[in-house]
């Protein structure tokens, strides 16, 4: 079954890598993917035996259902891109200005295409079924894309979920994978320090806004520091403060806004009571005030223990033992979270750097590229998975 799965992926090798440069010149940000949803509809149907569906404006469902009864898996693929300008030499690089597919969601759709129209052709063998979600709207929050197809329906059912992501800080020929917390939830702070402005020369008749502000930023890396166990993952961030218009009037307020990233919920609960008791302090001492927001984003991705089982299994026995990277969590974030409120699922990385050919920009940069070898990899690794999972 193995060599026989593996013939397959390789045979539509060039298929699956068009479809992929396609995407790439043709990118569409969070919930303008209506292109890029008419592409995928389309490609599906060629395929025949599926039930193929559109669940919201810009997202698509597709069915597989098998000969015989079984269990609900389901793989899903992320579609949108970024409002990136890119700045890559690539002959497919985007025509759409000042938007790229930055992060290798092109490729999450050439893949799952690719592992759709291989098991279309598997239906007499499959017990069960199998779900392929394309996911519009995962870079923006909240809700998500992943949310609003939940709501639309496309989780019921279902016993048991997949995805992956290609990751260039991972080489060429590796799959990470991460035991229990895998990615972070991204919760983002809105603070404005209400001060009194004035004139720059008589800063003693005024209440200093940048000055508190800087205070406030300082004292906020106490909470990771000094108030977190060192072996629990905090990221506090502040990565905005704006405040002012010229060089001699002191501002009646500054704007400073951050993230807040967690690997569990307890704490996730805990920060922001940290980081307003820090902010409450430090206006009361110098006779300012505040107004602080907090707004949650996606949850913490969590893989299941017995799925993750499952995909180190399958990377051992397809791709060998070398292949298999145990990942640290990353801060990062990925609303393929949602999905696991709903089933037992994992997530994935599948290697996509190359140093050689000089692809080792990060996720979100205008030179961004992929190995495209990685294709193959993940295809491979979400079409032996999905057996297992059936089984």
């Amino acid at each position: 079954m193995i060599g026989d799965l593996n013939f397959l992926v390789d045979s539509i090798k060039d298929q699956v890598i068009f479809w992929r440069r396609h995407l790439h010149r043709n990118p569409e940000v969070s919930y303008q993917e209506r292109e890029t949803a008419r592409f995928i509809y389309h490609t599906l149907l060629t395929f025949g035996n599926l039930e193929v569906t559109r669940p919201t404006k810009t997202g698509v469902l597709a069915r597989l259902i098998g000969k015989k009864p079984g269990k609900v898996i389901a793989i899903r693929a992320d579609m949108d891109a970024l409002p990136i300008q890119e700045e890559t030499t690539l002959a497919y690089a985007s025509q759409n200005p000042g938007v790229m597919h930055a992060c290798g969601h092109d490729a999450h759709i050439a893949m799952l295409l690719g592992v759709a129209k291989i098991f279309c052709g598997m239906q007499e063998d499959i017990k069960g079924e199998l779900r392929f979600i394309f996911q519009h709207a995962e870079e923006s929050f909240p809700p998500g894309g992943a949310e609003e197809l939940i709501q639309a329906g496309v989780m019921e059912g279902v016993d048991a979920i997949i995805g992956g992501h290609v990751w260039v800080p991972l080489e060429i020929g590796k799959i990470g994978l991460t035991y229990g917390p895998m990615m972070a939830s991204p919760d983002s702070f809105y603070l404005t320090i209400k001060g009194k402005g004035g004139h720059g020369a008589i800063p003693h008749q005024t209440i200093d806004a940048i000055l508190i502000g800087a205070e406030v930023v300082v004292n906020l890396q106490h909470i990771v520091a000094r108030n977190i166990d060192p072996f629990d993952q905090v990221v506090i961030s502040v990565c905005r403060f704006v405040g002012g218009t010229t060089n001699n009037i002191m501002p009646n307020q500054v704007q400073i806004d951050g993230t807040i990233r967690t690997l569990n919920s307890k704490l996730r609960q805990e920060v922001p009571l940290l980081l307003e008791r820090i902010v409450r302090g430090v206006t009361s001492a110098h006779g300012a005030d505040y107004d602080l927001k907090v707004i949650q984003g996606y949850g913490q991705v969590i893989n299941d223990e017995r799925v993750v089982r499952v995909l180190e299994k399958t990377v051992r026995e397809v791709m060998g033992d070398a292949a298999l990277e145990f990942v640290r969590p990353s801060m990062g974030a990925e609303d393929f979270s949602a999905y696991m409120q709903k089933a037992s699922g994992a997530f994935f990385f599948i290697g996509g750097g190359n140093k050689e050919k000089g692809y080792v920009y990060p996720h979100h940069h205008p030179c961004f590229m992929i190995d495209e070898d990685a294709l193959l990899n993940g295809m491979k690794i979400f079409m032996h998975a999905a057996i297992k999972l059936l089984a």
